[in-house]
C-alpha cells in the first residue's frame, strides 16, 4: 500500500499492487486495473518511488 495525496488534501492509501498506469497531465493520474482514477498532487516519479519502495519491502528485493 502506498499513501497519495488528492488534491484537496486528503490523505488517499492505495494497492501499489493494482496501478496500471500512471500519467502527468500535468497534475498526477493514477489508473488502477480495475479502471478507477485518482487525480493526485504527488508527482509521477514521487508515486513510482513509493511504488517501487512498497514492493521492495514486500518482495525483500535489496538494490546496492
Amino acid at each position: 500500500m502506498i499513501t497519495v495525496n488528492r488534491l484537496d488534501n486528503r490523505v488517499v492509501v492505495i494497492n501499489a499492487d493494482l496501478i496500471k498506469m500512471i500519467e502527468a497531465t500535468p497534475d498526477t493520474i493514477i489508473t488502477l486495473i480495475n479502471g478507477d482514477s485518482f487525480m493526485v498532487k504527488d508527482s509521477v516519479e514521487d508515486v513510482v518511488r513509493n511504488a517501487i519502495d512498497y514492493q521492495r519491502q514486500i518482495h525483500g528485493f535489496n538494490v546496492v
